[in-house]
Parts: C-alpha cells; structure tokens; sequence
C-alpha cells in the first residue's frame, strides 16, 4: 500500500524559483498536474461522460467545473462541498439528477437538443394512445392501464424516471460503498474512520455522476416510459417523448404519425399488463435484486486501486468503475436468479411484441418495417444500456425476445386471447426458460381438467343444502361394492 492511502496525500512543495518559474512553466507547457483530482468524467466541463481529456484538463478546478469564471466559482465550491458532504445513501441522487438534467440540457450527439413540449404535439400523443387502446381491446383481454396519457420532454422523463432508478443501483452500489472501506487492514479502519466516511462520500458522488450521466444519455434514445422492459414511470401513466419520436423515425420512410401510432400500442400495452397483473413489478425488481445480491466486488481490483492511487494519476478509481468492477457469483443461486430475470423480461417484451403485432398488422402498413427495427433495437442497446451493464453488472434487455414472442403467438393460436393472458394470473404459471427451448411443448402440454373437480364441489354443495349425491355409485348404475342381486 502506498504511504498516502487513497491518494490524499501533503501537497506538494513550492518550487524554489517561486513564482516566476511557475509563471515560465505554465507559458511552455510545463506542469503535469492531475486533470481530474477525483475522477469524475461525468461532472460539468470534464469533457463527457469518462473522458479526462476535457475542457481545462489542465487545471483541477477547471477540469471539474469547466472554465473558472468568477460567476460560477461560488457555485462550483459549494458543489464540491456537497460531494464531501453528502453523508445519505449509496449514491448521491441529488448529483445524479443535476448532472442528468445537465446532460439532456447538452443534447444528443446527432445535435438534437431538448425542447418543451407544445399543445400539438401533447394532443397529438393522447390522441395516439386513445386510438391504441381501441385496437388493443382486440388484441388482449387484459383492460386499458393508462389513466392518462402524457408527453414528455426529455428533462421531465428524468425526473419522473428517477425513483424506479434509485430502486434498480442502490442495490449494488450498497456493496460498493461496504467493500471500499473493507479493503483498509482490519488496524487501520478504527484509526481511518473519518477517511472511510469521506471515501464512502466520494464513491456515492462517483456513482451519482456515472449514474446521472448514464440517465441523461438514456434520454435521448428512449421513446416512452417502458423501452426497457420496465415501469420506470408513474403508474397508469402512458408517456411518450415527442422530440424523441421524431429522432427515431427520422429515417425509416415511415409517415411520423404511424411510428407515433405504432410506439404508443407498444406503451399502452405494457401500461395493460403492469396495471392488471398486480405482482409483475414487485417481480421484476425482485428478480434484479436478486440478482444483485449474488455479484460480487472485486476486491483485489478495488484494493488495488485504493491502496496504490497515484496523485499523478487520479482517474484510477473512475476507470475500474468504467471498466467494471462486479463479478456475479458462479453459483447456482446466481445462475438461477439471472436466468429468473432473463426470462421474465423476455416474457414481458415478448408478450407486448406479440400483442402489438396483432393489433397492428391488420391496421398498419408500416407494422412489419417497424416491429423488425424495434427487435433489433432492442437487441442491441444503446451506449447508456451497455454504461448500465458496466456499473451494475447486468444488461438490461431481453435475449430470448425472439422465442418470447413466437411461444406467446402460439399460444393465441392454440388456446385463445383468453388463454394466452390468463397465464399471467400467477408467476408460476408462466413459461420458464427450458420452456423458450421447447414453445410446442409448452403450448400443447396437457392442461390439467377441472371440470370432474368442479362437478364434485358443485354436487357436494348440494348435498350440504339438502340433496345428497350417492357417491358409491358408478356413472352406469351400479353398485360398486356388490352385484346386481339383492
């Protein structure tokens, strides 16, 4: 371990030719100071998300806060103060949320930038979302879910998107902010106290900044508040992003009113089914808690960082994290609860491909074109679903999105809209992964008959009420314990 744990070490000497050597140096170049005293990529004028090499590189203050003007100087140390400060949870959601509303306020890297939202285009989503559902009352028996209908700007899905947010990392960056101080010698963390208590501040702010800039990126790719498979919004609330639409269906040679049209089915039946399947949700962040549980730190990677930081080098800490520092937990348990979650959200975004697709095949031209970019979209991710995958250790997207849907098709066939749907009526009925390996054999197993039961209970019930049914009787007649004579 090097003699300044964390890198906090004296700061350095003046140089014995004062300030004017000082003044000479900087006139050529000279000097090698950190340009990053803390790591954090993601902050204001750190030049995006990860990269060092941003806007005053040179200058700690500058490369944390961009240029130092005297305006913002105030503002810029009394963030800094927050970050040392902050003393709540895992991460720094306050952080999260500025730096993710900064993002969005920066726009995408197509040079699309955030605007409000107008009546136009408010009246123009409810109107799309009102008509989806009218086609959807075709295609599933589970009833409208959307309360209202809402379009947001990007700045708005942010703040709405943000508490389903805190739910899915806090998880994870809980074992983080145990691990960094369970890396100091068992001696030293009573002395270290006050220094582990900082250090915790420091990686709560580095995750609200990786977080946050993760977030902001996030939205300016997504349509509407379900694109992961997740409800991350308020529920029974049907969200679109306009500006958001427009970018997507940009160059696809489809009139913007049936990809609008089209995106909206897709919420307003995701809307359907967490609304009428009451335990779905609790399902699904479960299953990413789970999850979460059995990843592991690397505490050799994160000892090793922390015990050898370089001053020099500061963006050390920043880059494990970039670079991952979760291992899941080759168990069985692990196994079992990613596969839980891999198939659950196949399930979901299977079951909304299926049903979107048989409301709008007959009624869209486009519905083929746009269900296949839709697949592949989410196939593949963005950059800020593949940051997700690097901070939290797990992608969030479906890889059985393809079998999902074809079993769930099957299953309109052979057993009806009713059928189909009423699977969702407890966790245990729905298919499990083996089940994605072998769809026919799931749609065509013998389902258990009732009706004898029901018959049983039925005439059970009548006997109680003054019938009573001989159940020593065969269906012919006779007697099952003697012949026919008497």
């Amino acid at each position: 371990m090097s003699d300044t744990p964390f890198g906090f070490g004296l700061p350095p000497e003046e140089p014995e030719d004062g300030d004017e050597g000082k003044k000479k140096r900087d006139q050529s170049g000279g000097g090698q100071g950190p340009a990053n005293p803390f790591g954090f990529g993601g902050l204001p004028g750190a030049g995006g998300f990860g990269a060092p090499g941003g806007p005053g590189a040179d200058n700690p203050l500058a490369a944390m806060f961009g240029s130092l003007n005297p305006n913002d100087l105030g503002a810029a140390f009394q963030q800094l103060g927050q970050m040392l400060s902050y003393e709540g949870g895992p991460v720094n959601w306050d952080m999260a949320k500025q730096i993710a509303r900064q993002t969005v306020a920066q726009g995408t890297a197509d040079g699309v930038k955030d605007s409000s939202v107008g009546p136009s285009e408010r009246t123009a989503v409810q109107e799309a979302v009102r008509l989806a559902d009218l086609w959807l009352d075709d295609a599933t028996s589970l009833p409208s879910g959307a309360g209202t209908a809402v379009a947001w700007s990007r700045a708005e899905w942010v703040e709405a998107t943000l508490p389903a947010w805190k739910e899915l990392v806090d998880p994870v960056a809980e074992r983080v902010g145990a691990a960094m101080g369970d890396v100091l010698p068992e001696e030293m963390q009573a002395m270290a106290g006050p220094l582990i208590g900082m250090m915790r501040s420091m990686g709560g702010a580095m995750f609200g900044s990786q977080i946050g800039q993760a977030v902001g990126v996030l939205a300016g790719e997504v349509v509407g508040s379900t694109d992961i498979g997740l409800p991350l919004g308020p529920a029974g609330r049907a969200a679109l992003l306009p500006v958001n639409i427009e970018a997507f269906g940009k160059d696809l040679g489809v009139p913007e009113e049936e990809v609008r049209l089209y995106l909206a089915l897709r919420e307003a039946a995701h809307q359907r089914l967490f609304a009428h399947v009451p335990w779905l949700r609790s399902h699904l962040f479960g299953a990413v808690e789970g999850y979460a549980r059995g990843i592991k730190v690397d505490t050799a990677k994160l000892e090793d960082v922390v015990g050898q930081f370089d001053p020099q080098n500061p963006e050390q800490l920043q880059d494990a994290l970039q670079q991952g520092m979760f291992q899941p937990e080759d168990t069985p348990a692990q196994k079992a609860a990613l596969a839980r979650l891999e198939t659950a959200l196949a399930l979901v975004e299977g079951w909304v491909d299926a049903v979107v697709h048989a409301a709008a095949k007959p009624r869209l031209t486009s519905a083929d074109a746009l269900r296949e970019t839709l697949r592949r979209r989410r196939a593949s991710g963005g950059p800020a679903e593949q940051t997700f995958a690097t901070l939290i250790g797990l992608e969030l997207r479906p890889r059985r999105l393809r079998d999902a849907s074809r079993l769930w098709a099957s299953l309109t066939d052979a057993r009806g809209v009713d059928g189909r749907d009423g699977l969702w009526a407890h966790p245990d009925m729905l298919p499990t992964a083996s089940d994605l390996d072998d769809p026919d054999g799931f749609v065509h197993r013998e389902q258990l008959d009732f009706s004898e039961l029901d018959k049983m209970l039925g005439e059970a019930a009548s006997g109680a009420s003054g019938g009573k049914p001989d159940l020593k009787k065969h269906d012919d007649g006779t007697d099952p314990e003697g012949d026919d004579t008497e």
